[in-house]
């Protein structure tokens, strides 16, 4: 038989895309270098260096998400051609939602889960697992991150 099969990329070739930096790569020290699949396409890292080129460390993939309801930033929807979008980082990171409801839901959970952590904040002998409020958000997220 012919055809064309679609190969992962070698260690070296592999490259994700900072909003400072643009193109990075893994750097070679970092546990993760030889993985040449991830199941998202988004890393979180602890370390950026810069010597041939510019590499992470201390990298861990990360999903849709976790990375929605725990990331910095201001998290907005917004409809654009038909599909709404729920987006981080001034538009930078944009995911679409696969209804108005699933868009609306999650900014909900995420501006609760916001509300939570400041109450935690200013009251930092509150257990969020004893509290009905807390252990409902919990709760939804842990369901919501293990079921995706």
């Amino acid at each position: 038989s012919t055809g064309v099969v679609k190969l992962q990329p070698k260690a070296e070739e592999l490259k994700f895309v900072t909003k400072n930096d643009g193109y990075v790569h893994i750097h070679p020290s970092s546990v993760n270098y030889q993985t040449r699949h991830f199941e998202s396409p988004y890393l979180v890292y602890h370390e950026k260096i810069k010597t041939s080129r510019v590499f992470i460390r201390d990298c861990s993939m990360v999903s849709v998400y976790p990375l929605v309801l725990l990331g910095g930033g201001q998290v907005h929807m917004q409809l654009q051609k038909g599909e709404f979008v729920i987006s981080l980082d001034d538009g930078w990171i944009r995911f679409v939602a696969a209804s108005h409801q699933v868009a609306e839901l999650v900014k909900e959970l995420r501006c609760e889960l916001d509300q939570l952590l400041q109450d935690k904040i200013k009251n930092p002998s509150m257990d969020l697992c004893m509290c009905p409020r807390g252990s409902r958000i919990i709760s939804m997220i842990v369901k919501l991150v293990t079921t995706q």
